[in-house]
This record gives structure tokens, C-alpha cells and sequence, in this order.
């Protein structure tokens, strides 16, 4: 099923400023936007960039929005509101700077990701073709500039797999067809053409339907066209459409669906406790004031208010990273989705294969060696590439054109250029000769004879069995056939019929060098790969017995229509080739394997490939790659190598190891104050910790969990695909939190015993100090002990035991300085120190066993 998107959210003025364009002439719509058909010259287009792009400004404005919309960040302002209703002005103010601290840290952290994504972009930027001159008067010349450089009133050239940069009022066309289902939901192209007339075309209401015009996003199937841009950016009906869509409307990749269970896993946790904690202590004490304190204090000890930053440092640093690697990450949450992703669909050419193919054979349908198939098959390359206007043509014209010399005979007049639903190329030459070369099953339907034998269903046969010889030995051959069209007007696949077959070209993919070790690296990593390709079964089946994949059985696209999701995710899990499959149905392939569980990546480089990339988890293409193929990936590798990619996936789950390791200290941490701090609240006659005490605590270790971001990683961490695990999280942290908690209360008793002589207030607040010394204290050893899994994992980094020390010393040191006054601390006696030396000597021995029981039952640690 095709999603389809919402209706039109576009503002009506700017619906109605396209209808204008559309049913205008060409040249009031140039006149319109002050332009001509030689494109704009440079001094202009700076000028209209900076008067229509979307500067500075507005993008501080949505990330500062963002920033304090946080979910975090609001219940802070929240618990200061009810601080201030309660009387606490001191802490509710306190609580309200911290919030925004806490604001301010995550747009500055928001604003670096921001930049360094942006950077990274830019190495991999998608390009348009525009007209442009020099000077005013000068000649125009085909550009190649950022997209995001194209302005209203730039003349484009489109051209197959061009991803349209703009909305776009067509000025001339030739067989041009759009793929709009990213706006339409519609899987077929639509045609466009640039001829105007008097008449209205298209019904009023479909805007999508209107031959003159083409939509930012979507992409060129085949054909040519040149168009004057008249909405860019967000002014375009796309930018006006991502801004209306509804959220969790796109594809949800593997982070997103961690993020937002763990997410909601904790705040439901949080949600649940504060109604028990407030009719517990009302009902237990008959006090609803202080009940509603502890309530506001456990809700702070449960919030992970840095849990943004932390994550979001991680992944920017995980995605500089990869750039040292060569690999460049377009979305920051890609970096987590590499080291998650537990299978891989890979396409055959340019990622197992060289990018370029070698001519292998040239033959007649007997299958001896021909020169004249070769003169055919390079004519029909030539006016193929000659005819589009392209200055290159794909792998396979290239390698026909290579050392061709001079072609003669006659020219050519007009073409149907490749695509991957007809799976062949026409040309017409003059004189009416009809030249067709394409996928031998294709061409061959169209063809009534073999030379000066009729094709029978006999000799249909034979040929067949031919193509599966060359097929099996990874020969890929095309068939080339010739014939005549009588009639007049412009070249359609109508004229293709009652063709003569001539002969076959053919192809050899030389592997990849580097692909059999690299395949054998992703299959130790834990990652199964699947290969999904146009291309014939033999010759796919070889390059994955080249390359070292194990393939247990073909099935074929016509073959995969009739099968359902589970089915194809269960062959796809079994090692099944997927051949002669199209663009869609690689996207279905994606998508059936993700419903079945699984974090999918797919690795391709061509215009059939980005429904697949845009499917999958994570979307991997080369740097060479067609553009919308670098437009739909995630991950774009600089160098063409799988070995490259093991990398990414490595350094992805190094990533994900930190991320998870923060995770599970802070919330093990949390939970542990929080059962501590419920415990000693039915226990005690006054609130051991007042809220504002338990906010700074928690910043104080949330900000020293930064350091995690450059900890090292256990070697088992990496070892196979891992992503958010709630059971897990939640069986971590029920089983080491309570430690904490107990030498938590231990040290409350004892502190009480010692402190309480002091008597009153003044003994309640030293109490509230040294629990809150203690605290921060066991923290820092928890990001030493907890951090690793025994004697055999990696030692901390000198980043890692300095934070830890500074974080302990600031509970000793912070009750000292004109903020613990503040925060209503004093300076803990001489005496005291004992008492912290002795529980916190039992907490780490205590916590060691712990770690050691945890592994021992259940294998697992970080």
C-alpha cells in the first residue's frame, strides 16, 4: 500500500500564485520574476539568495522554541510554579534558573549539532543544474549549484534522476515524466510538458495534476525539460507541507522508536509515583504541605534532566567521528541506527561491484562473435546520451562508447530514454530506422524474428537458455534489436513493435576487491546481508557467491507480488536473492523485514534505489551515487567500500555503547535516590532533602555524565547489533538500584545519630548536608563501577576519574560556598567523615558483588 498524504496544506495565496504561473505564457512568467530564458546572472542570484532564504534568525527562533517546549525543561518550570505556590520563593526561583541553564545548554548543544550536520551536509550537497551568467550580457552557462542555492527566477535543466530543487514553471520539455508520490501517494510517473495553449488543463483542484508544473522533492523518471524556479525553500509547497505535517507522520526509524518507548516509559513511571507518594505521606502524616514537597522532590529525583544533552553529544560526536572515517552522516540519528542495524540489503552494482562495467562480448542471436551488434548497440548508446542532452551517459553507454572512434550513418532524431519500468532504450535515427537495446526478456517480446529466423516460441527458448549461459558465468547481455517506423509526429513505445533481434552486448561487474573481506567483517559484526536487484538471477547469484554471501534461493519480482510481508521477511532472513525486483518492490522488501523486527539498512547508489533508501532504518549510499540517491540516504560513504561501512556500523555501536551506559547509571542512580528518599521520608519526621537540594544534586551528576562521552567502550559492547531495550534498562537498573538506595539510608541513619545532638533546625540542615555529600560522593564511584564489567573491561580515561573526583569533592565543598547557603547547607563537621569513608567503602563493595551476581544470572552487563 502507498501512503498518501494528507490534503493540501498549502497557504491559498501560494496555491494560487502556482495556478497563475501555470496558465500564464512563458514569457509573462519570466517577466513575472524579472528573468530570461539565459537564467539569472551571478550578482543577481546572491542578491535574491539573501532576500529569499530562510536566514539565521528564524532558525534560532525554532530551535530556542524547541529548546524551551523540552519535555524536561517544562516540568522544571512546572515544579518551580508549585514551589512558588507552596512558599518555597527561594527554591521556585532557584529551580526557575536552572530550568533555564538547563534551556540554554540544550540550544547551545542543539545549535553545535546543528552546525556540524549542516557541515557534514555540505560535503555530500545535492546539486541542481541551472543557467547562469557571468555578467549581465554574458553568455549563460550550465551550472551545477547547491540546491539550496537555487532562487526564484533561475532557469533549471532537469534530466533523468534529477531530484527537482524548486517549484518549478516548465518552459520546455521532451518526454519528460516526475515521480510525485512523495506528494501524491501515486506510485506511477506523471507526465509534464511545457506547451501552452488558451485552453485550461487539468481540473481546478488538482494542482499536482497540471502538466506545466513541477513540485520540489519530487524526482525525474526520463526526459528533459528546462523550467524558471518560482518558489524555493520553505516558500515552496513542500517546505509548506513539512512544516503543517503532523508529527510521527514519517518513517520512524530504529532511534526514534527507542527514544520515544524509553521516553514514555519514563514518564509514565514518574506519573504513576507522584499520586501514590502524595496520598501516601497525607495520609500517613496528615500533613498535605509537606506531602506535596516530597512530591515535588521525588519528581525531580526522577527526572534525567540533561538526558537530551548527553544523547545529543553523543551523536555529534559519533557523527565527527565517522567524517574521519570517510563516512558523512546527513541525520545525527543515523549514527545510533548504523550500529543498531541487524541486516543489510545491499544492491549489487557499485556496492559489491565496481562502479564501472567492462564489456565482455558482443554477439549474433547464434552466439558467435559480431562486430556489427556492437556498431548497433554504440549507435543507440551515442544519440541515447546525444539526444537527453546528458554530457556523460550511464555505466553501460560509458563502457560502449569506450574507444568507439567515429560513428557514422545517420543521425539521430529523437529517443525514449531508459527507465526501470521499461528496462530499455530507443532511438530513432533518420531515415525511420528504429534502434532498441534493453534486458533481453523485454526487448525480446518485442521482437518477431532472430535475425532471418522467425522467433518462435522455440527460438524464444534457445535464446533464453543463451542469456542464462552468459548469466552463469556473470556475463550480464543485452539484446539489440532493430526496425522501421513509417509513420510521423514524435517516438513513442508504440512505435516499438515488430523489431528484428541482431544480437546481444555484454557486461561483465568486476567484484569489489575489498567485498569478500568486508562481507565476511559484516557477517562477524552480526549483520546478515540480503542482496535486492534488477539485475538477472545468475549473474546476481555469482557476484554473492564471489563475494562469500550464502544464498539458499532466487525469487524473482514477478514471483514476489504474490507473497506477503511475512513471508518475504522470512525468505529474506533465510538468505533469498531478490532479482529482477523494481523500485517498489525493494522498498516492500525493506519495509516487510522491519515489520518482522528487524533494523534495517540498504546500501545503493541508483535512481531505483531511493524508495529503498527512504524505507529503510538507515539509508546508505556512495558519494558517487545518482543525486536522488544522496538525497534519500542517511549515510553517504565517501569511498565506494564495504570495509568502509564496517567501520561506520563499529563506530556507531561505540555510540550507542555510551549512550546506553548513560542511561543506565543515571536512572540506576535516580531510582536509587528516589526509593532512599520515599524510604526516609516515611521514616523521619521531617523531608530529608528539600526539592531544590535533589534539582542541584541531579545537575551536578547529569552535567559530570558529559564526561561519558568520550569514555571507552568494551569490546563486547560492539560485538553484535544492539538498540533500547526497555526490559533490559528496566532489569538493570531494579537490580542495582536498590544498592545505592541501601547505603543511601545507611548513611541517613548514621548521619541522624551523629547530627541529630545538634538539635532542631540547624541538625535537620546538616543532616539534609551530609546526605547530600554522600550522594554526589556514591554517584561519582557509580560512573566508575557501574561504567565497566569487571576486572577484563576498559579502564576509565583520565576525563572519566577527574569528573568522578570533582563531582565527589563538590558535595563536600559546595555547602562551603555562598550557594549552600542558598541551598540551605552548612559545612559538615570533622566527625562526619568517618561516616562518609565507611558507608561508601560498603557501597563499592557492595556494588562490585552486585555486578559480578548480575553477569554470573544474566550474561549481560552494560
Amino acid at each position: 500500500m502507498v501512503w498518501a498524504p494528507d490534503p493540501p496544506v498549502a497557504p491559498p495565496a501560494r496555491t494560487q500564485g502556482l495556478r497563475e504561473c501555470a496558465v500564464q505564457p512563458p514569457l509573462a512568467v519570466l517577466r513575472r520574476w524579472e528573468t530570461s530564458p539565459k537564467g539569472l546572472d551571478e550578482a543577481e542570484a546572491q542578491e535574491r539568495l539573501l532576500r529569499f532564504e530562510d536566514g539565521p534568525g528564524p532558525r534560532r527562533a525554532r530551535r530556542l522554541g524547541g529548546a524551551v517546549a523540552a519535555p524536561f525543561v517544562v516540568v522544571l518550570v512546572f515544579l518551580g510554579v508549585v514551589s512558588a505556590l507552596t512558599g518555597d520563593v527561594r527554591g521556585a526561583v532557584l529551580i526557575c534558573v536552572l530550568a533555564v541553564f538547563s534551556g540554554a545548554m540544550r540550544y547551545r548543544q542543539e545549535a553545535r549539532s546543528g552546525r556540524a550536520a549542516a557541515a557534514l551536509r555540505t560535503m555530500v550537497a545535492t546539486t541542481a543544474t541551472v543557467l547562469r551568467r557571468a555578467r549581465p550580457g554574458a553568455e549563460p552557462v550550465a551550472r551545477e549549484v547547491p540546491v539550496d542555492q537555487v532562487v526564484p527566477g533561475d532557469v533549471v535543466l532537469l534530466g533523468p534522476g534529477d531530484v527537482v530543487p524548486a517549484d518549478l514553471r516548465l518552459l520546455n520539455s521532451v518526454d519528460l515524466e516526475i515521480n510525485q508520490a512523495m506528494l501524491t501517494g501515486e506510485s506511477l510517473p506523471a507526465g509534464k510538458h511545457a506547451a501552452w495553449t488558451d485552453a485550461p488543463e487539468g481540473r481546478p483542484g488538482d494542482l499536482f495534476d497540471h502538466p506545466r508544473l513541477c513540485f520540489m522533492g519530487t524526482t525525474v523518471v526520463s526526459g528533459t525539460g528546462t523550467a524558471v524556479a518560482v518558489a524555493t525553500g520553505a516558500r515552496t509547497y513542500f517546505g509548506a507541507a513539512d512544516r503543517e505535517r503532523r508529527p510521527g507522520r514519517g518513517t520512524e526509524t530504529a532511534f526514534d522508536r527507542g527514544v520515544r518507548v524509553v521516553s514514555w516509559a519514563l514518564v509514565a513511571a514518574m506519573l504513576a509515583a507522584l499520586p501514590v507518594v502524595v496520598a501516601l505521606a497525607g495520609v500517613l502524616r496528615g500533613d498535605w504541605y509537606h506531602a506535596l514537597l516530597l512530591a515535588i522532590a521525588v519528581a525531580v529525583a526522577a527526572t534525567p534532566e540533561m538526558l537530551p544533552l548527553v544523547v545529543t553529544a553523543l551523536l555529534v560526536r559519533g557523527a565527527k567521528g565517522l567524517a574521519g572515517r570517510q563516512v558523512i552522516v546527513k541525520r545525527l540519528p543515523a549514527v545510533h541506527d548504523l550500529g543498531a542495524m541487524d541486516t543489510l540489503c545491499v544492491d549489487k552494482t557499485g556496492t559489491l561491484t565496481e562502479e564501472q562495467v567492462a564489456l565482455a562480448c558482443h554477439l549474433d542471436p547464434l552466439g558467435a562473435a559480431d562486430p556489427e551488434v556492437l556498431r548497433w548497440a554504440r549507435v543507440n548508446a551515442l544519440w541515447s546520451v546525444e539526444l537527453a542532452g546528458r554530457l556523460v551517459g550511464d555505466a553501460i553507454d560509458e563502457a560502449l562508447l569506450q574507444d568507439a572512434g567515429n560513428l557514422d550513418g545517420p543521425s539521430g532524431v529523437d529517443a525514449i530514454p531508459f527507465d526501470y519500468a521499461r528496462r530499455r532504450a530507443t532511438v530513432l535515427l533518420q531515415g525511420g530506422r528504429l534502434v532498441v537495446k534493453g534486458a533481453v526478456e523485454d526487448v525480446l517480446n518485442l521482437c518477431t524474428a532472430a535475425g532471418d529466423t522467425v522467433l518462435d516460441a522455440e527460438e524464444r527458448a534457445r535464446l533464453l537458455r543463451l542469456d542464462d549461459r552468459w548469466a552463469a558465468d556473470g556475463v550480464r547481455l543485452l539484446a539489440v534489436a532493430v526496425g522501421r517506423r513509417t509513420r510521423g509526429g514524435p517516438l513513442t513505445p508504440a512505435d516499438e513493435q515488430d523489431l528484428t533481434l541482431v544480437g546481444f552486448v555484454g557486461f561483465r561487474d568486476r567484484l569489489d576487491p575489498a567485498a569478500p573481506a568486508a562481507v565476511r567483517g559484516l557477517r562477524r559484526r552480526g549483520v546478515a546481508l540480503v542482496m535486492i536487484t534488477g539485475d538477472h538471477p545468475l549473474v546476481a547469484r555469482r557476484i554473492c557467491r564471489d563475494a562469500g554471501i550464502e544464498v539458499s534461493g532466487v525469487v524473482l519480482g514477478r514471483e514476489a507480488v504474490d507473497l506477503d510481508d511475512a513471508e518475504l521477511a522470512r525468505l529474506a532472513g533465510a538468505g533469498t536473492l531478490f532479482a529482477r525486483v523494481g523500485p517498489p518492490q525493494k522498498a516492500r522488501i525493506v519495509r516487510a523485514l522491519q515489520l518482522a523486527g528487524r533494523t534495517v539498512g540498504y546500501l545503493g547508489d541508483g535512481v531505483n534505489d531511493a524508495p529503498a533508501l527512504r524505507a529503510a532504518d538507515v539509508g546508505i549510499t556512495v558519494r558517487g551515487a545518482a543525486d536522488l540517491a544522496r538525497e534519500s540516504a542517511d549515510v553517504v560513504l565517501v569511498r565506494p567500500d564495504l570495509g568502509v561501512l564496517e567501520q561506520a556500523i563499529v563506530a556507531g555501536r561505540r555510540t550507542f555503547a555510551n549512550t546506553v551506559k548513560y542511561v543506565k547509571i543515571a536512572l540506576t542512580s535516580n531510582v536509587g535516590n528516589v526509593v532512599s528518599l520515599l524510604a526516609a521520608s516515611a521514616m523521619l519526621p521531617f523531608l530529608p532533602m528539600l526539592p531544590l537540594q535533589v534539582l542541584v544534586q541531579n545537575v551536578c551528576f547529569d552535567l559530570s555524565q558529559l564526561a561519558l562521552v568520550r569514555d571507552r567502550v568494551d569490546e563486547a559492547q560492539i560485538r553484535s547489533p544492539r538498540t533500547f531495550d526497555v526490559r533490559d534498562l528496566a532489569r538493570f537498573v531494579a537490580c542495582l538500584g536498590p544498592v545505592g538506595a541501601l547505603f543511601d539510608l545507611a548513611a541517613l541513619g548514621l548521619f541522624w545519630w551523629l547530627l541529630d545532638a545538634h538539635g532542631g533546625a540547624a541538625g535537620r540542615e546538616l543532616i539534609r548536608t551530609g546526605w547530600f555529600a554522600e550522594n554526589l560522593i556514591a554517584q561519582g564511584l557509580a560512573m566508575l563501577l557501574l561504567r565497566r564489567r569487571g576486572r577484563t573491561g576498559p579502564r576509565p580515561g583520565r576525563t572519566i576519574v577527574v569528573t568522578a573526583a570533582a563531582l565527589g569533592l563538590s558535595g563536600l565543598l559546595l555547602p562551603c560556598t555562598p550557594l549552600g547557603g542558598i541551598l540551605r547547607l552548612h559545612p559538615l563537621p570533622f566527625e562526619a567523615v568517618p561516616i562518609l569513608v565507611a558507608v561508601m567503602a560498603g557501597y563499592v563493595l557492595a556494588t562490585i558483588g552486585a555486578r559480578h551476581a548480575y553477569q554470573r544470572v544474566f550474561g549481560t552487563w552494560l
